[in-house]
């Protein structure tokens, strides 16, 4: 799969946006993970920097690529996750962007070929002198061996929203 086979894919879900307004559809696991990551306005520049251009991703492991950096709806990533050529393929496109003197971030969804269907979002905020990174996703499997991993699956998706937490922590301090 590559970055511009994603051009003609469409969403695998239907629920696209949801994660905007705090809407988990049925039949979904909901996740959520906050986390303050530091004080002041240049953590606050500096993290929404790095999410908006997908250095928060890379840093946290994911081998990624993108049609747009910083991402804008419409923007199609690749990601990667795994080593090498038996990587797994995250194919996503962003839903939903923000962009506000206290909020910054932006939300993917699933296109066919992700190991799972739904939505995830991503943002930085700013609350007094403190500044949070909030993830939020609502999934299923998409795949046999995402439905064959059960528990393993969540406990992988929980395991990223803690490194992409940690990630923006270093590249904003």
């Amino acid at each position: 799969m590559k970055l511009t086979d994603l051009e003609q894919l469409r969403f695998s879900y239907t629920a696209v946006g949801s994660t905007r307004y705090d809407e988990t559809p049925s039949g979904y696991h909901r996740m959520e993970h906050r986390a303050l990551i530091g004080q002041g306005d240049q953590v606050f520049r500096r993290a929404g920097e790095a999410l908006m251009s997908w250095k928060m991703h890379s840093a946290a492991g994911v081998r990624i690529k993108a049609t747009d950096s910083p991402a804008v709806i419409g923007t199609n990533s690749l990601g990667r996750l795994g080593a090498g050529p038996i990587g797994v393929p995250v194919p996503c496109r962003v839903v939903w962007t923000v962009d506000e003197p206290d909020r910054i971030g932006f939300a993917y969804g699933t296109l066919p070929g992700h190991p799972e269907t739904g939505e995830e979002s991503f943002v930085v905020s700013r609350e007094g002198d403190d500044i949070y990174f909030a993830l939020r996703a609502y999934s299923r499997p998409a795949t046999w061996y995402t439905r064959l991993s059960g528990p393993l699956g969540r406990a992988a998706q929980k395991l990223f929203a803690h490194r992409y937490a940690k990630a923006l922590q270093r590249l904003a301090n």
